[in-house]
């Protein structure tokens, strides 16, 4: 019955995956029509995050070879070269990426200018045609409108002002400036949006007010008047031509920095552009010739990236780790303004170079926390180095800098005590027993361990609720009473919460879920455990198998005491889920998430926070949604199922 209903699912799942296929699809083509014939209906990001959707689940799906047609209004006119669609890298782990497969001398680097495509065409120097981008092979007739137009060369003419006798094509990207959008088109969404509809009017009013920038050119007779990338942008420039704007790059890693610097400065510039083109030196005509040429790609800008000043490096306290946090001038990232982003750790802040003063890429790619990406290194700045605490700030033990972390190493340091109950009672949920009132224990020093908790009474718990009066006249606390009788409800649990009750640093019920998985599910074979065992457990690195394997072995004493004495550690059943795991995400309508966990780990499941490659289930009521979670879940084969779906499986 069990495998009757998984395969009933991966039909549901095939079939829902073909629908949102068949979706994608008729809105990509419904994008491209809008962008292609003068007014974008969405922003270039949103359109990138349908083109990105499709391309995980149906990476040979014709219309990823494709772009958008032309309206009717014009004559059609093939075009010289090809004007096919580019690859495209939306941040530098893509474009690091691509750069290990393609390894140049140097790399050319030119602005992607955000505006519309125009070829135009010259017979022995005689500008013949101007043609819209179109299908990529065939676009619109439109040289009446492109006459009118800025950095359009009529004739083409040598050093002595002589006609040129060059037949092909010229490529560029036709603009409206700021200052023309804003003086004159401010109606318009965008300067790309005003260009595209000035252009295609078919009475050419308005074309005036566009500029043409010029980056490709093609013979069709004879040898090519240019040896490589740079001699064509030279030869462009002496025929009249406004040329894109160059950079050539050493390594892969010097674009990524370019890129950034080009990304705080665009603010200023005449125009838009969204992105960087990066090529090789060497033409390579064969690539160009492609509906998607490989040999370059375009390095796109993202609304989750932005360029700031670091200002200052304060360090949070979580327990007695101390992390360094990144304070900057502020910036918005995908409509939200931040001026705070996480460092990690000291080794990461070392890696990095940060420095007060320093110019860093902050990002925000679908995270909560920002985080620090990058520096732009600039001649100039006035920056000093980040001071590094060395002394914890509570009780003044000399800090122990890993790299990996910066800790204080003293467990009884008060603040790691405190954070250590406060996790306990977190974990385990003994809801009745707040944080004000465990405060007030802990400085009363009437609780200064776990331990200490289950040895609170009725009495000792009085005082903090009642005055000496009410105590003297025999009066009872019911809150005494209530939060008592919560504590000794709570004597039973599961190992992975008893482990993630003692604050170990990055081993929380899940990450211990993990261990327990891999057959470390007795306290005593969590003890045993050796580094490099940890390290082997799918979700460890080398880091963290040391950090667990020492929080365990710090706090074995007291582990051992409570479970002797005191905790009841249940063993899970085996069940229906043993061996699987689950990923809530979205609203449960009929079932409390909490509930719906708690089932999953009662029948020997396993519950995430995010969609890994080893995850059994992704369950959201919204299966079709274009979500990160359903992504990643689509490009790893994981099935998609709704609540029904769930209830059904964990029979309830």
């Amino acid at each position: 019955m069990e495998n009757e209903l998984f395969n009933m699912k991966e039909i549901q799942e095939e079939n829902k995956k073909t629908v949102r296929i068949a979706e994608l699809t008729r809105l990509i083509k419904k994008y491209q029509d809008s962008y292609y014939n003068g007014e974008g209906e969405i922003s270039d990001a949103e359109f990138d995050a349908l083109w990105d959707e499709l391309k995980t689940l149906a990476p040979n799906s014709e219309i990823l070879k494709t772009v958008g047609a032309d309206s009717g209004n014009f004559p059609k006119v093939r075009h010289i070269m090809p004007m096919g669609s580019q690859e495209k890298a939306a941040n530098p782990e893509q474009f690091l990426a691509w750069a290990a497969k393609h390894i140049y001398p140097e790399y050319f680097v030119e602005f992607k200018l955000d505006g519309a495509s125009l070829e135009l065409q010259y017979e022995h120097g005689i500008l013949v045609r101007a043609v819209t981008r179109g299908d990529g092979s065939i676009g619109d007739d439109i040289t009446a409108n492109a006459q009118k137009m800025s950095g359009v060369i009529p004739i083409l003419r040598d050093k002595n002002g002589a006609a040129l006798d060059f037949s092909g094509g010229v490529r560029g990207e036709v603009i409206m400036t700021h200052f023309v959008h804003k003086e004159k088109f401010a109606e318009k969404a965008n300067c790309r949006n005003a260009a595209n509809g000035l252009m295609k009017r078919k009475d050419g009013k308005g074309c005036e007010n566009l500029v043409l920038i010029v980056y490709d050119a093609l013979s069709v007779q004879g040898e090519q008047p240019f040896a490589d990338e740079e001699e064509k942008l030279n030869w462009l420039k002496e025929r009249g031509f406004t040329v894109v704007q160059l950079k050539v790059c050493k390594t892969p890693d010097e674009v990524i920095s370019y890129r950034a610097s080009v990304m705080e400065a665009r603010k200023s510039f005449d125009y838009d552009i969204d992105g960087l083109v990066v090529k090789e030196r060497a033409i390579n005509y064969e690539d160009a010739r492609r509906s998607r040429p490989d040999r370059q790609i375009a390095f796109k800008f993202s609304l989750e990236e932005a360029v700031s000043i670091l200002r200052e490096v304060e360090w949070s306290q979580n327990g007695g780790t101390y992390t360094p946090v990144a304070v900057f001038d502020e910036v918005e990232l995908n409509g939200t303004r931040v001026q705070r982003a996480s460092l990690a750790n000291p080794d990461t802040m070392r890696a990095l170079g940060v420095k007060i003063g320093s110019k860093v890429v902050v990002v925000k790619r679908g995270e909560i926390i920002p985080k620090i990406e990058g520096v732009v290194h600039e001649d100039g700045l006035l920056e000093s180095e980040v001071v590094v605490p060395t002394e914890c700030n509570v009780c003044h033990t000399k800090l122990i800098d890993e790299g990996s972390r910066l800790f204080c190493p003293n467990k009884q340091c008060d603040k790691r005590i405190l954070h250590q109950l406060f996790k306990w009672v977190q974990v385990v949920d003994i809801r009745d027993l707040g944080e004000t009132l465990l405060k007030a224990l802990f400085d009363k020093r009437v609780v200064r361990s776990i331990t200490d908790i289950y040895s609170l009474t009725v009495e000792t718990l009085t005082p903090f609720f009642l005055n000496e009066e009410s105590i003297a006249s025999e009066k009872k606390s019911l809150g005494a009473e209530k939060v008592y009788n919560s504590i000794q409800a709570h004597r039973r649990m599961s190992l992975p919460v008893f482990v993630a009750g003692f604050d170990i640093e990055g081993i929380g019920e899940t990450t211990c879920e993990k261990l327990v998985g891999a057959g470390f599910n007795t306290l005593e074979k969590l003890f045993a455990m050796t580094e490099e065992e940890a390290a082997s457990v799918y979700g460890f690195a080398k880091t963290m198998a040391h950090i667990a394997v020492e929080g365990l072995k710090e706090n074995e004493s007291e582990m051992r005491s409570l479970a002797d004495r005191v905790i009841s550690i249940a063993i899970s059943e085996s069940g229906v889920f043993s061996g699987k795991s689950f990923c809530f995400t979205g609203e449960l309508k009929t079932i409390k998430r909490a509930e719906a966990q708690k089932r999953v780990k009662e029948l020997g499941g396993s519950c995430k926070s995010s969609v890994t490659k080893d995850l059994s289930y992704l369950v959201t009521n919204d299966t079709a949604s274009g979500s990160s979670k359903n992504k990643k879940a689509a490009e790893w084969g994981i099935p998609v199922i709704d609540e029904n779906e769930f209830r059904r499986l964990a029979g309830i």
